[in-house]
């Protein structure tokens, strides 16, 4: 009687003759099985291993370790913005066969999807409660028939700098007009200059917009956007990022936005936006809680703005600033509370409205980076971030976004070190900051780049970037959206290194499994990457 006893962990291996069929195998070792000379027969009759192959005239056995469990896929997805004007002032969807070319490009290269911002100067033109989702509804079909997932922005500011910008979306006019008749809805700094890129937070619930509250209208607006797209929600619209503030961004206008996206912004140490009078009487609440009435009566003393070193601010400096006295604290808590606040009521509303369609939630927050390595880090003080040397202001949003399942949206991927202008600046160290907030909430993220450009470094730089969130084992979702598309991405050069780079981003079986599957999907299986972007420059 013959006993086969197998090593305790083995390499993976199978019999060595004939594939089983109908075999079950288990991690347990095998230790001790006994084999009679009909027993031992039958195995070998059974198997087709024959009496010679092992000891005992049973056929050589090989222990055989079940697969390991599925692991999330190494990469991640990326998306591409759209122009700014995919859908024009009239409401229609803007330069219709270049975009239809474009969108089959992109899905050619293995794309996952778009993003695009609905813009509610352009859906909520009219009159209020009068939406015209048309050219959006029109946009969303074109991406279906492409096989791309959209991923829609929900653009609650202003779009552009001025009537003088190639594409201007100003906000509603209706809600223009209130704003004329009712300036505090504005936001508004010391020097009493207004903002108009986006409602006060300090109004969110007041019915001063033709009887409804700003969180009504952005409410109702959401509503009419899921029913219009009912459709499309879960399968092709996969995701809803809901603006939150100037440039889509949970933050105050500190700065103008055309100026944090010019390259000498760094100097910029932004005003805080708390002077309208709706903000200026919630201030005047809460010192009067605490019972420091002076506390209330306007903004923080000794910022001046025209200064370019903190250093030189009484508020800002590091050494005796304002910042980190016990007025300092008490200012800068309620300043960034009512920015949480905001955020809270928006989160909350859209996890409401679109719960059970299969869509995700996010928002965004601004990579503000040009006073990190300062100790009161101006430059995110008065965008609403309480960051500072002595206290992480980012964690506060991961907790609040976390509340309401909604995912982070942050930039600064594309960006280094090495190229800062300015020593102060750090956009990598505010990256880590914002993706540790992230991780430690478990929050899917959405990563962006801040500048358009399509060399080498700034590529490489999102992929080292990604890869600091994407692949680890917490079980977080990260994908990229490149921000933008224009005529220079198709360019011959341009369009090989975004190719390559959706390539690295992406697993290689998935991305492979994706362009086979929209080659079935368009029935084009001849259609040629190179044909398809000659005609998107032909027509942009």
């Amino acid at each position: 009687m013959a006993a086969i006893t197998a090593p305790p962990h083995p390499p993976l291996a199978v019999f060595s003759a004939v594939p089983c069929r109908g075999v079950r195998f288990r991690r347990a070792p095998l230790t001790r099985v006994a084999a009679s000379s009909s027993s031992s027969a039958s195995f070998s009759s059974s198997y087709g291993t024959g009496g010679s192959s092992g000891a005992g005239g049973g056929g050589e056995i090989h222990y055989v370790s079940p697969p390991p469990p599925p692991t999330t896929p190494p990469g991640a997805p990326v998306y591409v913005t759209l122009p700014a004007d995919a859908v024009g002032p009239g409401g229609r969807v803007a330069r219709r066969r270049a975009m239809a070319a474009s969108l089959a490009a992109l899905a050619s290269a293995g794309v996952t999807g778009v993003a695009v911002e609905l813009w509610w100067g352009l859906v909520e033109r009219g009159c209020p409660g009068e939406y015209d989702w048309a050219g959006y509804l029109d946009l969303a079909a074109m991406a279906r028939r492409c096989g791309l997932r959209v991923r829609a922005i929900l653009a609650f500011h202003q779009c552009g700098a001025g009537p003088q910008d190639p594409f201007w979306v100003p906000l509603p006019q209706w809600v223009l007009e209130e704003m004329e008749k009712m300036p505090d809805l504005s936001y508004t700094d010391r020097y009493q200059r207004r903002n108009k890129e986006y409602i006060s937070l300090g109004c969110d619930i007041l019915p001063l917009l033709k009887g409804r509250s700003p969180m009504q209208a952005y409410s109702d607006f959401m509503r009419s956007f899921r029913d219009a797209f009912k459709d499309y929600l879960g399968g092709i619209v996969t995701e809803v990022q809901v603006g939150m503030g100037p440039g889509g961004e949970l933050r105050y206008p500190s700065c103008p936005t055309e100026k944090l996206n010019q390259p000498g912004s760094s100097s910029e140490l932004g005003e805080f936006q708390c002077y309208d009078k709706f903000m200026q009487a919630s201030l005047n609440a809460r010192a009067r809680i605490l019972g420091i009435q002076e506390w209330g009566d306007g903004g923080p003393a000794g910022i001046d703005d025209t200064r370019q070193n903190p250093e030189e601010t009484n508020f800002f400096r590091a050494d005796g600033g304002c910042w980190n006295t016990p007025y300092g604290r008490f200012f800068l808590e309620w300043y960034s509370g009512m920015l949480l606040l905001h955020g809270e009521r928006l989160c909350a509303v859209a996890d409401a409205i679109f719960s059970g369609t299969g869509v995700a939630i996010s928002g965004k927050v601004s990579g503000i980076h040009w006073h990190y390595y300062t100790c009161s880090h101006p430059s995110e003080l008065t965008a609403g971030y309480y960051n500072t040397l002595l206290r992480d202001g980012y964690l506060p949003i991961a907790q609040m976004f976390s509340r309401h399942k909604t995912a982070l949206c942050c930039s600064c991927f594309d960006l280094r070190d090495a190229e800062r202008s300015n020593s102060q600046s750090s956009p990598e160290g505010t990256l880590r900051q914002l993706m540790a907030a992230a991780k430690i909430c478990n929050l899917p993220l959405n990563g962006e780049n801040s500048v358009t450009r399509l060399d080498d470094t700034s590529l490489s730089q999102v992929i080292r970037s990604s890869r600091l969130y994407s692949g680890g084992t917490s079980g977080t979702s990260f994908s990229f959206n490149y921000v933008r598309m224009n005529k220079s991405l198709f360019e011959f050069h341009n369009w090989n290194r975004f190719t390559k780079f959706v390539r690295k981003m992406s697993d290689a079986r998935t991305f492979l499994a994706r362009l086979n599957f929209r080659r079935r999907q368009q029935r084009l299986p001849s259609m040629s990457v190179v044909w398809v972007v000659s005609r998107t420059c032909a027509y942009t």
